[in-house]
């Protein structure tokens, strides 16, 4: 099987792409790829890390409102087009997979009118514009959360769940807590707010970090993002000794160990993540990303919390003694944790990257 992966922008469409090629890795070893990306974004970072080749095409988003700058996105897409119909012709794929952002645009319709079968990826409850787009030009549109399915066409839209669900599977909490130095008997909280951190999240863990010795059973791993770990080192030190039970790191590459061995994650609420949560069963304090569009991130945490998984804090509502409340509530009662842990589990779909594999082989060029 030759396959066309594209996708880019942030994380949440990269991971998933990724993903996919892994299962089918793992399902077809002698399986062939390219990586369609943008130079400026975070998949020109990722992709040459693995062993995927790497292509690239210009394109930019629209913006929503009439600007002479749509003007000139929608030349870049033409162009984008013709270059990637030249890339594909070149690469001659069985596939073309698509998982969210601009650059996903140009590369599955020209996929489309090559003939070439094509499969889309969303993520979010709410999809974006340009899986929008698309899902009229594609074979099938897979989504992650059954509050999708209403938004694409019926005849082409199935419910797989988000693929990263299925890597992070394969952690092993033993090594997550090798690599924290904390044995069983210590419940593991993990503080995360993405991969460039999050300043709300940061501002409200930096103000409980003299209370976490009130937890005795608990080891937190706060990961501060790139970005801000500098600050926040400097922070911790004016405060004066840090906690016996807090770990500090700029960033983590072994993420899946160490959900794996989570009691309970604090953090953002992107798609890959409620994935991997739900996935693993791990309760969660989400504070939804403001900054996204169409708030999804919200409605992304909210269906988690009706379902008893997740307990929501708005950014513009959060502070260290909201946050100190919400653990202590979670962690002060095995009861609750329990509840919540249970929830979070029947909401997984870890055979998700299996899934979007099978509606591949249903795909005939």
């Amino acid at each position: 099987m030759r396959v066309v992966l594209t996708g880019g922008g942030t994380g949440g469409h990269i991971y998933p792409a990724l993903a996919v090629a892994k299962e089918i890795s793992r399902q077809q070893p002698q399986a062939a790829f390219l990586y369609i990306g943008s130079k400026k974004g975070l998949e020109a970072q990722l992709v040459p890390r693995t062993d995927i080749p790497f292509q690239s095409v210009e394109i930019a988003g629209l913006k929503r409102k009439l600007t002479f700058d749509n003007v000139k996105t929608l030349w870049k897409f033409i162009q984008a087009v013709s270059l990637s119909k030249r890339m594909l012709r070149e690469f001659r794929p069985d596939v073309v997979i698509g998982t969210g952002g601009y650059v996903c645009g140009p590369v599955v319709y020209a996929a489309a009118r090559l003939g070439i079968p094509t499969v889309i990826h969303e993520q979010n409850v709410v999809p974006g514009l340009t899986n929008k787009f698309l899902a009229r030009y594609v074979d099938r549109v897979a989504v992650s959360f059954e509050e999708s399915l209403s938004f694409f066409p019926a005849g082409k839209t199935v419910l797989t769940g988000n693929p990263r669900a299925t890597e992070v599977m394969h952690g092993d909490p033993r090594a997550g807590r090798a690599f924290l130095g904390v044995g069983e008997d210590k419940r593991v909280v993990l503080i995360f707010g993405g991969s460039r951190g999050a300043r709300a999240i940061n501002e409200a863990t930096l103000a409980i970090v003299p209370r976490m010795q009130e937890f005795p059973r608990t080891h937190f791993v706060y990961v501060t993002g790139d970005v801000h770990y500098d600050s926040i080192s400097a922070a911790l030190k004016e405060k004066g000794e840090q906690p016996r039970n807090l770990s500090v790191y700029p960033f983590v590459h072994n993420m899946p160990d160490l959900l794996a061995a989570a009691h309970l994650m604090v953090g953002r609420a992107g798609a890959s993540s409620l994935a991997e949560l739900t996935a693993l069963g791990v309760p969660s304090i989400l504070v939804p990303s403001p900054y996204v569009t169409n708030n999804h991130q919200e409605k992304n945490a909210r269906g988690l919390e009706k379902q008893g998984a997740s307990i929501v804090i708005l950014e513009n509502e959060l502070s260290g003694e909201r946050l100190l409340e919400s653990l202590s509530a979670i962690l002060g009662s095995e009861e609750r944790w329990a509840a919540m842990q249970k929830s979070s589990r029947q909401l997984g779909m870890p055979d998700a990257a299996t899934k979007i594999y099978q509606v591949l082989g249903e795909l005939k060029r």
